[in-house]
């Protein structure tokens, strides 16, 4: 019903960037919140970024707060802009789709998650 497409992953050097997207189909996102998690080998799916249905507010983890934004294109489409990157970064990332959330840094609050997209950082 709701299909969410990451692209724009790769292999990068530290120190520099990426630009991730997500494509939505299905419905429309005007009203949803989106946001990227990401999942290291080994580890538990950690969140990243996220951003309300208006883009109004936006949230992000500490690790990356500085480094990486998150923004959106008429709720359809969301953008992780990944700037700085780290080993550290090396990662999964998903992004994700909640119609109601508490707390946006939750995995468990979203409802569609896409396929993933490998993101790969060389020191």
């Amino acid at each position: 019903q709701v299909q969410l497409v990451e692209s724009g992953g790769g292999l990068v050097q530290a120190g520099g960037s990426l630009r991730l997207s997500c494509a939505a189909s299905g419905r429309t996102f005007s009203r949803y919140t989106m946001g990227w998690f990401r999942q290291a080998p080994g580890k538990e799916r950690e969140f990243v970024a996220a951003i309300t249905w208006s883009g109004t507010n936006t949230y992000y983890a500490d690790s990356v707060n500085g480094r990486f934004t998150i923004s959106r294109d008429n709720a359809k489409n969301t953008y992780l802009q990944m700037n700085s990157l780290k080993p550290e970064d090396t990662a999964v990332y998903d992004c994700a789709a909640a119609a109601v959330v508490v707390n946006p840094t939750r995995p468990l609050e979203y409802d569609y998650w896409g396929q993933g997209t490998q993101v790969t950082v060389s020191s």
